[in-house]
């Protein structure tokens, strides 16, 4: 069942940037954008857990980044 805007989104996948932006790469498939508080340098191209709130279909305003 998609999130609801305002819900919260705990997901994993793959941090990648696209020009200026960042998304994650879904294990579930697709992608959210990504809106951050501080620029993810050494978890680009890599898997992550993100946990955020859904502020727009597919942008997440991102909580926190970690590594998996």
């Amino acid at each position: 069942m998609p999130a609801e805007i305002g819900g919260r989104i705990d997901e994993t996948g793959t941090l990648v940037r696209d020009g200026g932006a960042f998304y994650l790469r879904r294990d579930a498939g697709g992608r959210y954008q990504l809106e951050l508080h501080r620029t993810p340098v050494d978890e680009v191209e890599k898997r992550v857990r993100m946990v955020g709130t859904l502020i727009a279909v597919d942008l997440v305003d991102a909580d926190s980044i970690a590594l998996l």
